[in-house]
């Protein structure tokens, strides 16, 4: 890892109305729109949807650092996210966003481990301490080859 700080470089242009073109130095644009709850169109990733799926991404990616820091042996992880806006206090932000974590292991000896180290990645994963809003994390830990992996 890079010595601290790190700076990350990201900008948004748009009309009056339609679709606005994200951009980042050395990666594709991303178009993107207000959700349907907004008058959006509904079918482009919106801030508020980038913001949930940015708290998932992070999520795996400081599991896999934990696991490897710890050296623990795991196969597959996926993450379902979903983030709450209503008025908090006469303004309108994110009250939480959850998390359900299904992680699978290769068998019945790692699963309490697996868990301590799932909430260990919450706890780490800085676009979650980066926000105002309580994450909370619904984790689900199964052995590979059994009927519920």
């Amino acid at each position: 890892m890079e010595p601290f700080p790190h700076v990350y470089h990201a900008g948004a242009k748009g009309g009056v109305d339609g679709l606005v073109r994200l951009t980042s130095p050395g990666v594709p644009d991303l178009d993107s729109a207000g959700p349907k709850a907004f008058g959006g169109p509904g079918d482009q990733w919106s801030p508020e949807t980038m913001l949930v799926a940015a708290s998932a991404d992070c999520f795996i990616l400081t599991f896999r650092a934990v696991a490897a820091a710890n050296k623990f042996d795991w196969q597959d992880l996926e993450v379902e996210a979903s983030g709450t806006l209503e008025k908090v206090e006469r303004e309108i932000r994110f009250s939480h966003i959850d998390l359900k974590v299904r992680l699978v292991v290769p068998n019945e000896a790692l699963v309490e481990r697996a868990l301590r180290l799932l909430e260990k990645s919450e706890k780490h994963c800085l676009i979650s301490s980066s926000l105002r809003c309580e994450t909370k994390l619904d984790a689900e830990v199964r052995v590979a080859g059994s009927a519920a992996a």
